[in-house]
């Protein structure tokens, strides 16, 4: 048996390094792709584009306006009527507008002065994050306006007898907020997934189209050595690009930290990369061609992805996607990848995670071995 599953490993290996083009998106996948993501996607706000309307014209407008400032926000232009604000926003040259009315500075003598603001909802989260920090600069625009008051100055009122909530917020892990470290592991995570799945899909489906698949069948190859070799190739090299990857890009150009357990994160890569080969090989029985075994795995990983908690924590999902999210051993994988990785979480926290991969990697691997005995039967 070990020797037939040897020269069959050596088969595959072969088949995939004269694959120039499968070769290439493995290249690219762990360098490329990961560094876009890194440097492509901003989860906070920066550089949004706003425009100002201030029919006041005052010095209180204009230090208002200050507050509003690079890198969080950018002022693209000055409004001059109330009929520019909508084609603005419907043209796309910017994505909020705020608009100053022309008794501001008097309202700040006497009474509650008001402002609006007009924001595209198109990208709601972003939208909201953006309105939520004008809230915080209107905050200390008032504790500006309340230091600075001569009667406030008259009754003895300082900054430390105002009465308030002294908040000290101490961020773990991340402190300096950095989006990188968070969406360059997050590609690495879906890139381990997407390559596990297309290497031994693709494989099959080969198999399958030049009809080789027919003379492996009446060799004394044993379905299960057929299958194990159409897995192990592919995952050996998921794991060394995985690691330059992780090493290089992740690590080495973004500056991620990487607290944990090296042996304990990449043992259980294993078993989920085993998985998730399983899985491809499934696709790859009920696909006729390799246009078919894309249009599947897609069909499969863009829910996974969705369900899997990394961009929306599973308990803020709706209570049934949230318990259809435990179907998905990409919401398991990214947990652990997370607490081991970010946090240098040893085994003790992670072992519900791990038995979720396993679980699920078993129910995979019998599935698909059971259909493909069933298959070449």
């Amino acid at each position: 048996m070990w020797f037939r599953l040897w020269v069959l490993i050596g088969k595959e290996f072969r088949q995939l390094f004269r694959d120039i083009p499968i070769m290439l998106i493995m290249v690219w996948a762990f360098t490329g792709a990961i560094y876009v993501a890194g440097h492509a996607i901003d989860l906070g706000i920066n550089q949004y584009p706003i425009a100002i309307y201030d029919m006041d014209k005052s010095d209180s407008s204009r230090e208002l306006v200050s507050l509003m400032r690079q890198p969080y926000f950018k002022i693209v232009a000055n409004l001059e009527s109330d009929k520019q604000v909508t084609p603005f926003l419907d043209l796309g040259k910017g994505s909020l507008v705020v608009i100053i009315p022309p008794d501001f500075s008097r309202n700040i003598e006497g009474r509650k002065a008001q402002f609006q603001v007009i924001s595209d909802g198109t990208q709601s989260q972003t939208a909201m994050l953006a309105i939520s920090y004008i809230g915080m600069m209107t905050y200390q625009y008032n504790m500006q306006l309340l230091l600075n008051n001569p009667s406030a100055s008259l009754a003895g009122i300082s900054a430390d007898s105002l009465p308030g909530i002294d908040s000290r917020v101490r961020i773990e892990y991340n402190p300096n907020m950095d989006n990188t470290w968070f969406t360059s592991l997050l590609e690495l995570f879906n890139m381990i997934t997407l390559i596990g799945m297309l290497l031994t899909a693709a494989a099959l489906v080969r198999e399958k189209l030049y009809g080789t698949l027919d003379q492996l069948m009446v060799t004394p190859v044993q379905p299960l050595e057929l299958f194990l070799a159409k897995i192990i190739p592919p995952l050996i090299l998921t794991m060394m690009l995985s690691l330059v990857g992780l090493y290089f890009v992740v690590h080495q150009i973004f500056g991620t930290p990487l607290r944990g357990n090296m042996l304990l994160f990449y043992g259980v890569a294993v078993l989920y990369c085993f998985s998730i080969s399983s899985l491809g090989l499934i696709i790859a029985l009920f696909a006729r061609n390799i246009a078919q075994a894309m249009l599947i795995l897609f069909m499969i990983l863009i829910p996974m992805m969705f369900l899997s908690g990394a961009m929306t924590p599973p308990e803020s999902m709706s209570p049934i996607m949230n318990y259809l999210s435990m179907l998905s051993p990409m919401r398991y994988f990214m947990d652990f990848g997370y607490q081991v990785l970010f946090k240098g979480n040893g085994f003790a926290y992670v072992w519900l995670d791990i038995l979720g991969i396993v679980i699920f990697g078993t129910i995979i691997f019998c599935g698909s071995l059971w259909r493909f005995r069933k298959m070449i039967s």
